[in-house]
């Protein structure tokens, strides 16, 4: 497969993951209203996990048996989903999922700073400047002054929502590590690792077999098991080899205007009246920090 068609696959699926994550706020949002954030997020990694194990058994796979390796699944877990799905879920009962999705489309932003200061494993282009300046242009236009004048409210969930967006941005870069693994290998092992981590915690803390979740919130948790995380986590490690950190999570530009957009259409949450402009701001900032640079040809 050619260079070019490789490049056309690769963005294809960072908008799916784009609409994957951008539906997840609300399937948070959803789910979050009827049970605890930990029990929710215990659900989220052991139905994920549980999937992704499966669908590894059935390729004729094996997951690793060394101990390094579940160690490195484990912090990866501690960094992708423990800490900042169990924030986000408890920061969404009282944020809007718009307001959510917005706050933690700042991960690279944090994911730049992390790879030009740390560990300089991507180059610092004039490009990815520019991308990184119109994403955050674009964001500011979709968000608008009346939907930021919120941020003063809640502060606490806000930033919990900035805290989690920090660990996606460390998560992404400690993700390369995982180069030469089967990209299910990573995700399953994060998300069954997470789930050995939360559900006891939920056991001890919320006493799930005493709660009675609705039909919305036990859809939401579903949707959001299935392909907000099993599917989404598939894609998100085979373009962190494909795109690279900075790259795979610029789709959060573009997981704003969608996020906002379900957010609209399924909880009456309102749009800013200038989001169409920042959505093309969002699109140039995501095509100048993903799209690679062609290489002049030189005559023989």
């Amino acid at each position: 497969m050619s260079a070019k068609n490789d490049t056309t696959i690769d963005l294809a699926l960072l908008a799916v993951l784009a609409v994957l994550w951008g539906a997840s706020y609300t399937f948070i949002k959803i789910g979050v209203e009827t049970i605890p954030p930990v029990t929710f997020i215990a659900a989220r990694t052991l139905i994920a996990g549980g999937i992704l194990f499966a669908i590894i058994r059935w390729r004729g796979l094996a997951m690793p048996v060394d101990a390094a390796s579940w160690r490195r699944f484990a912090f990866q877990a501690c960094l992708n989903s423990v800490i900042p799905f169990t924030l986000i879920a408890a920061a969404e009962r009282s944020v809007d999922a718009g307001l959510a999705t917005i706050l933690n489309a700042t991960s690279p932003i944090f994911t730049f700073v992390f790879t030009a200061l740390i560990t300089r494993h991507e180059p610092v282009t004039v490009r990815k400047l520019i991308g990184v300046g119109a994403g955050m242009a674009g964001i500011c236009f979709i968000v608008g002054t009346q939907a930021l004048g919120g941020l003063g409210h809640e502060l606490w969930a806000q930033v919990a929502i900035v805290v989690a967006t920090i660990c996606y941005a460390g998560a992404a870069i400690f993700g390369r590590g995982f180069k030469g693994l089967d990209p299910m290998l990573p995700a399953a092992g994060s998300m069954l690792c997470g789930a050995f981590m939360l559900v006891p915690l939920s056991l001890l803390v919320d006493q799930p077999w005493t709660l009675t979740p609705s039909m919305a919130s036990t859809l939401a948790l579903l949707g959001l098991s299935v392909f907000s995380t099993a599917l989404a986590f598939v894609i998100y490690f085979r373009l962190i080899h494909t795109l690279g950190s900075v790259g795979t999570t610029s789709q959060a530009y573009l997981r704003v205007p969608i996020g906002v957009g379900i957010g609209a259409v399924f909880l009456g949450e309102s749009l800013g009246p200038t989001a169409w402009l920042g959505m093309a701001f969002v699109v140039v900032g995501v095509a100048a920090m993903t799209i690679p640079v062609r290489k002049p040809a030189f005559a023989r």
